[in-house]
């Protein structure tokens, strides 16, 4: 068999021996631009900047302290205002209502004071007339007239609704304090009237049972509308007068019985009551004028 023969060109083809150098190929343009592919790891990692803290002098810090006690003030201080207002403005609604309570006591407490003046100057009247006559050598005219006003009786019902109201609900915080205090002495005073009038009632009803032992009821009653008409409308006194002149009957002139009914009489202390009247209208009319002026209210 014939050899076969090498050809040059399949010894060109052949592996390169072991010992021979490979030259890397010179990099192309298009191999230098080509990114070169991230590592996962290091892809996902983020990077964290501290910032650096800027440090405060003790001057901003008091400034900061300073503007935030001012705001809290401030708030503190509008709040105030506006609880202040709102309570003046309250106070303000009572006092105008008080007003018209008090002018109302007042009005009531002259005429009451009047009355009962009238009512001793009555009585002491009759106690002349027997401390220094013979009772059957008196006209029985001025006895009824005289003898009358021992049982004389007026009531005081102060007009309290709004200071009762203002006490229940706790209102009278609303007053400025010596609006409140004179109000609460007022209120006092008023209460011990009422209980002078009550303690009365008893002496009064007994004092009644004695004038029935001496006076008929018809002419007594004849000259309690003389009497009350000429005070209220403040007429002529001329039936009056007349009345005093003349001679109705009466039911006893035992100087005994006379003499018990002055003194039940005595015993109401009529003119303390007037006394206590006089305090309170002074009362009322010190708080009306302290109201007033303090809240500025007309009537």
């Amino acid at each position: 068999m014939a050899r076969k023969s090498s050809s040059p060109k399949a010894k060109t083809s052949a592996q390169p021996p072991s010992d021979a150098i490979i030259v890397p190929e010179p990099e192309t343009a298009s191999s230098l631009t080509e990114p070169i592919p991230a590592d996962p790891q290091t892809e996902t990692m983020e990077v964290h900047h501290h910032p650096e803290v800027e440090k405060k002098g003790l001057k901003e810090y008091l400034l900061e302290g300073l503007m935030i006690f001012i705001a809290v003030m401030m708030g503190f201080i509008a709040e105030n205002v506006r609880e202040d207002y709102s309570e003046h403005q309250k106070a303000k609604a009572y006092a105008v209502t008080m007003v018209a309570d008090l002018a109302d006591d007042t009005t009531v407490l002259k005429d009451y004071i009047k009355y009962y003046n009238y009512a001793l100057q009555n009585v002491d009247s009759l106690m002349r007339l027997l401390n220094t006559n013979d009772i059957k050598a008196i006209p029985t005219g001025k006895l009824y007239a005289y003898g009358l006003f021992g049982a004389a009786q007026r009531i005081f019902i102060p007009n309290d609704a709004t200071f009762q109201q203002m006490k229940s609900t706790g209102a009278l915080q609303y007053f400025e304090r010596h609006i409140a205090r004179k109000s609460a002495e007022y209120d006092q005073q008023c209460r011990s009237l009422e209980l002078r009038e009550a303690n009365d009632q008893a002496l009064y009803v007994e004092v009644r049972k004695f004038r029935a032992q001496i006076f008929e009821y018809q002419y007594n009653y004849q000259v309690n509308e003389i009497i009350q008409f000429a005070y209220k409308a403040k007429m002529d006194k001329v039936k009056l007068a007349a009345f005093i002149k003349s001679n109705p009957p009466i039911l006893t002139y035992d100087k005994t019985i006379f003499n018990q009914y002055l003194e039940m009489v005595r015993s109401r202390f009529m003119d303390r009551q007037v006394r206590m009247a006089d305090s309170v209208l002074l009362r009322a009319n010190t708080l009306l004028v302290d109201i007033k002026k303090e809240y500025h209210v007309d009537e």
